[in-house]
Formats: structure tokens, C-alpha cells, sequence
């Protein structure tokens, strides 16, 4: 599955937010774009480990990317 991910800069965190908005909830962040890139990764597989282990529901990617 992907799933969309945002990034943005936190002037208030400074620091790179990146989210995944399909997984409520999963956010991560990072000193560069490329850090928080790899830390949502991350944090992606463990929420989608944790809704596993628990039995919940896994949400459908709700995003399609755009083509060039």
C-alpha cells in the first residue's frame, strides 16, 4: 500500500513536520527533509504494526498521485 505523506517546515518546531493524513494520527519529524522523509517511513510501519497487533482496522490509501 502507499499512502500520501506530507512534509513541511515547522517554523514553531524547527524542524521538517512530515505526516501520513490516511493514518490518523502518524506524524513524525526531522532536521532536513530527507530525515523526516525517512523517519515517517518509520513511523508509518509501526502504526501499521500496532493497528495489526491490535486488530484495528487498516485504512485504504485515500490519495492517487498526480501524473506528469
Amino acid at each position: 500500500m502507499k499512502y500520501e505523506i506530507v512534509i513541511y517546515w515547522s517554523d514553531e518546531d524547527a524542524s521538517f513536520i512530515a505526516e501520513a493524513p490516511d493514518l490518523p494520527g502518524c506524524f513524525s519529524h526531522g532536521q532536513s527533509y530527507e530525515e523526516a522523509a525517512g523517519n515517517i517511513q518509520e513511523a508509518m510501519a509501526l502504526w501499521l504494526d500496532v493497528a495489526r497487533e491490535y486488530g484495528d482496522s487498516i485504512p485504504a490509501p485515500k490519495s492517487h498521485a498526480l501524473s506528469a
